[in-house]
């Protein structure tokens, strides 16, 4: 007979780690290219902030040469990027601490 107690406590392990694991962040740099209204167009468009959250953190962008611009797990942070960069923009990604 097979027990099926070290699967569940694996699983219970595995959530564990997972909620314990910092959330991957997103990360908008400043460039010398793409105008202020563009990189506010692109937040709302491709990220869905309301227009005076896009605003602030393309200020953000601007003033302080980069922003923090969406949160979550590693997947999501990598598909913003992905979206930001085809869209023109320099995004990276790094986990939060």
């Amino acid at each position: 007979m097979i027990s099926s107690a070290p699967a569940v406590e694996h699983a219970e392990i595995s959530d564990e780690v997972a909620q314990s694991d910092p959330p991957w962040v997103t990360i908008v740099w400043n460039d010398p290219v793409n105008l202020m209204s563009y990189v506010t167009h692109v937040f709302i468009t491709v990220l869905g902030h309301p227009k005076t959250k896009a605003e602030k953190l393309m200020l953000d962008v601007h003033h302080k040469g980069k922003a923090l611009v969406s949160s979550g797990t590693r997947e999501k942070v990598e598909a913003d990027v992905a979206k930001l960069q085809a869209a023109g923009l320099w995004a990276t990604m790094q986990q939060d601490h």
